[in-house]
């Protein structure tokens, strides 16, 4: 099996060469060839959560599925969390590459972006580490399959349970995106909800933003009980760290971080993050089958902490391939929403997230965990870090099916 022909990293160097590309068939291909575009972060913001584990554990999914009947090529791009780069990169993919599914996107700006393209085109797009809960409700699209998470699920999760510990009065420092925005949003509607305040908030260039010092400071000054922390990846590793230069937490405040992966846990440090209280729907220790697959990814990703966005690609990327042979190759490459259709409609099943299945909206839906770090002294050995507080089955975790204004679903 062809499982990579190529890999396309498209720097800042190679935007101007993609261009507005017209639209046209693709060029001339293998009839029996699916190809899949992992576009995503491999060099700011987002690597970690990204990056090289997920085109690693993408190409793992192709791996294990096996030859059945046709090849699986994986193309590569990096789209630098800038839409417009996106949308040129994935333009490209469709038009000329013959491209039939892309993965990841990362950003919910880009995503939210190449869904439209997407929809035009007749293609399919897994978003498997972006967050907004928009991709199931205003902008859902009969081409799109939103895995592993949402700001719906985690400001419910992570903000319902700092609310009901007492944390009644929040603060929010926002990544300044689609993404962040969303986020905000659900978790302030949970906090007030639950009968809480949210005294304030302050917006933070993304990307580009290190210096979170003065934004800190406004938190403080608010006398918020929680800082809830709507960004992801570095920002939130920089957020808490300077957090704790400043002594925050040690003046009684509670960092709520509404997005966090066990890799920024690994970059923090236990004796950082340790007590910290954040929503995943996969960790690598939870039963035989995750450490299975966590040991599968390590060996050709390497000796790296599997985040749950990782463990989406690997899952996603494995249920589209069962969908094709369901449906079969020709008719796959010519209707991107038949093959969301077949998605849908057939049960999802991996090591990673377990049985599964796929709503009308296109949720994927898995049961979400509720963890703290664990401190130096807990943690048994590399990557321990996380116990368990609390599991919500899927039909209470996300957005009921009715909520999220998706104009697919006919009420």
């Amino acid at each position: 099996m062809a499982i990579d022909r190529r890999n396309l990293l498209a720097g800042a160097a190679a935007v101007p060469a993609l261009g507005a590309l017209p639209f046209r068939p693709a060029r001339a291909q293998a009839a029996n060839t699916v190809r899949i575009g992992v576009l995503t972060d491999m060099s700011s913001t987002f690597r970690d959560i990204n990056g090289p584990v997920t085109v690693a554990c993408a190409r793992l999914a192709v791996q294990e599925f096996g030859n059945r009947g046709f090849d699986v090529e994986v193309l590569v791009a990096d789209h630098q969390n800038r839409p417009d780069v996106g949308v040129n990169i994935a333009r490209q993919w469709f038009d000329r590459d013959g491209v039939d599914m892309v993965l990841s996107l990362a950003a919910s700006s880009v995503a939210l972006a190449v869904a439209d393209l997407t929809r035009e085109r007749n293609k399919v797009i897994i978003p498997t580490s972006t967050a907004t809960s928009d991709l199931t409700g205003r902008a859902c699209s009969p081409n799109t399959v939103h895995w592993v998470y949402d700001t719906y699920m985690l400001a419910k999760s992570t903000g319902g349970a700092t609310v009901r510990a007492g944390g009644d009065s929040w603060f929010f420092i926002t990544a300044d995106y689609a993404f962040g925005h969303a986020l905000e949003r659900d978790t302030g509607n949970f906090v007030r909800a639950a009968g809480g305040r949210v005294l304030g908030g302050v917006r933070t260039p993304f990307p580009g933003t290190t210096d979170f010092s003065s934004f800190l400071l406004q938190a403080q000054a608010s006398r918020a009980k929680v800082v809830g922390l709507a960004n992801a990846g570095n920002d939130t590793i920089n957020s808490i760290k300077q957090a704790a230069e400043f002594g925050l937490t040690r003046r009684g405040v509670k960092l709520a971080s509404m997005l966090m992966f066990i890799t920024d846990v690994h970059a923090l440090g236990l004796g950082t993050a340790q007590g910290l209280v954040c929503t995943e729907t996969f960790y690598w220790d939870l039963n035989d089958r995750t450490r299975g697959f966590a040991r599968r990814a390590r060996a050709v990703a390497g000796q790296v902490p599997i985040a749950m966005s990782h463990a989406g690609d690997y899952a996603g990327t494995l249920h589209f391939l069962k969908a094709v042979a369901d449906l079969g190759v020709a008719a796959a490459k010519a209707d991107g929403r038949a093959v969301v259709a077949r998605m849908k409609a057939m049960p999802t099943e991996d090591d990673a997230f377990g049985p599964g299945t796929i709503r009308e909206d296109g949720r994927k839906m898995h049961p979400a965990y509720l963890f703290e770090v664990k401190s130096p002294e807990e943690s048994r050995g590399p990557f321990d870090y996380y116990k368990l507080l609390q599991t919500t089955a899927p039909e209470d975790a996300f957005r009921p099916l009715g909520e999220g204004g998706c104009p697919l679903i006919r009420t």
